[in-house]
């Protein structure tokens, strides 16, 4: 009956509300890099550069992917459904291994052109200008990205707010627990603001030297950047596909949220998995001894109701038995840090 209420109270379920709840950092990185395509292929139709049109034709295919994960966030949001007990918060990790391989093609193509360009480097394009000025605006906007990105990693992690010269530092300690899109938008925008940065730097080398070998060695670093981070996001949502356990700080959480109720002596065993952003939590729960079954009942359905309280627990199952004596949940901990 519980259960049933707890449904009831539920508010309807629309794409207008899914979308509210979709990947932020992704929707803001999918707009900008809309922008970033139009203002490059606007200088690259201007000055005939060659590689300001290859850069629009990859902050293109960037908004794309961005977009791309972006649905998949509002897709992961929905309820769990009687043929789909557990939800739909994996579906974000195969969006985000399908952006992975986007990422993994553009960075053997650019990896590609930086050789070709080594081999044969090209002369100075004319605009040097509308080119400096192209690349600063791709810095300020993939760097505002970044911030976006870093402020909501720490918010997803609960983590305590950072800012200025503090705020990457803090997102880097935390991005292991930020949603996978979101590690996905931090992990590409640092390559992208990294990538302006070296571009910039080489096109002013480049007008005013005869360091023309510089344009294939920093294309081709970009490219092994992009491996990197293609490698990263697609291990951490490799793991997430297969069923990863919730970091030690929420499985803190979960264990403080049973034990704080006075009728919950010990917790047998637990285990907490990890869909998407969100936690499923498996426990036996040892009550005091003494209880009739009805009020043992009233107290897992009561510990369950404390759970979903808990941010980013989805869902709970608790089973109850009776205390028997022995401290359970204290004695695998040090198991644990023996191992």
């Amino acid at each position: 009956m519980a259960e049933a209420n707890r449904t009831e109270i539920q508010p309807k379920e629309t794409l207008g509300s899914l979308i509210k709840k979709g990947n932020k950092s992704s929707a803001v990185a999918m707009a900008g890099n809309a922008v970033l395509a139009a203002a490059k292929g606007a200088a690259a139709a201007f000055t005939g550069s060659g590689a300001m049109f290859a850069s629009a034709m990859h902050s293109l295919a960037d908004a794309i992917n961005q977009g791309f994960v972006f649905v998949g966030s509002v897709l992961s949001e929905r309820r769990p459904s009687p043929k789909f007990p557990v939800g739909f918060g994996r579906v974000i990790n195969i969006f985000c291994m399908i952006a992975v391989i986007v990422v993994t093609i553009m960075a053997y193509e650019t990896i590609h052109e930086g050789i070709h360009l080594l081999q044969h480097p090209a002369e100075a394009a004319s605009g040097f200008w509308i080119n400096v000025g192209v690349l600063v605006l791709n810095i300020v906007i993939d760097g505002a990205i970044l911030i976006k990105a870093s402020k909501e990693i720490l918010h997803e992690a609960r983590a305590p707010k950072a800012s200025g010269f503090a705020l990457l530092p803090a997102a880097f300690k935390n991005v292991g627990r930020a949603a996978p899109p979101t590690r996905l938008v931090f992990y590409e925008d640092i390559v992208a603001v990294l990538g302006a940065i070296f571009a910039l730097l080489a096109v002013i080398i480049i007008a005013f030297t005869n360091f023309a070998l510089i344009d294939g060695l920093v294309t081709t670093l970009i490219g092994l950047l992009m491996i990197f981070v293609a490698f990263r996001v697609g291990y951490d949502n490799m793991i997430g596909l297969i069923g990863v356990s919730a970091p030690q700080d929420v499985e803190d959480k979960v264990s403080a949220a049973i034990l704080g109720d006075a009728d919950a002596v010990d917790i047998k065993e637990m285990r907490i998995i990890q869909e998407g952003r969100y936690y499923h939590v498996d426990a036996v729960v040892e009550l005091r001894t003494g209880l009739t079954l009805g009020e043992a009942d009233d107290i897992m359905l009561r510990l369950e109701q404390n759970l979903l309280t808990v941010p980013d627990i989805a869902d709970a199952a608790l089973a109850i038995v009776e205390d028997d004596g022995k401290v359970s949940w204290h004695r695998r901990d040090s198991e644990v840090d023996k191992n």
